[in-house]
């Protein structure tokens, strides 16, 4: 008995090191993402730069509308890659179906899934339209 202890020990804690070592934290991106789950619907707006035009418009896009995001429960999350961390580039490329270095904008909603994603800026009527049809923002809509 004494001798398998002594082999069960350190091969439990090889593995515990091994699994740890292949999950790595998640970055600030992943993070915020998490956080939001179940309280926020995001909308990710992902451009190589701040410079980039259609960044630019997405952004012009949506300033004149912020009653109808805090309305809908809104997080919107500016996402330049260049100044990514390498985790959470692969986040998303891998988890949110990005593909780097072009704009996209991402829809999230508060079950954590993506349900839109465009390469041009997205009209806020089109966006506010496809969050009303969702049967979570119409159970918030009844409520209130």
């Amino acid at each position: 008995m004494k001798i398998s202890a002594l082999i069960a020990v350190p091969l439990l804690l090889g593995l515990f090191l091994l699994f740890t070592a292949q999950t790595p934290n998640p970055g600030p991106l992943e993070q915020t993402l998490r956080e939001s789950r179940g309280r926020k619907r995001v909308l990710l707006i992902a451009a190589p730069n701040a410079g980039q035009a259609d960044f630019k418009t997405q952004k012009t896009l949506l300033a004149a509308h912020p009653q109808e995001l805090t309305d809908r429960d809104f997080l919107v999350l500016e996402v330049l890659y260049d100044q990514l961390s390498p985790v959470d580039r692969n986040y998303l490329m891998q988890r949110i179906g990005l593909k780097l270095p072009t704009f996209c904008v991402a829809l999230i909603g508060k079950d954590g899934g993506v349900k839109e994603k465009s390469r041009h800026p997205m009209q806020p009527a089109d966006l506010f339209g496809t969050v009303d049809k969702m049967p979570m923002r119409r159970e918030e809509m009844r409520r209130k």
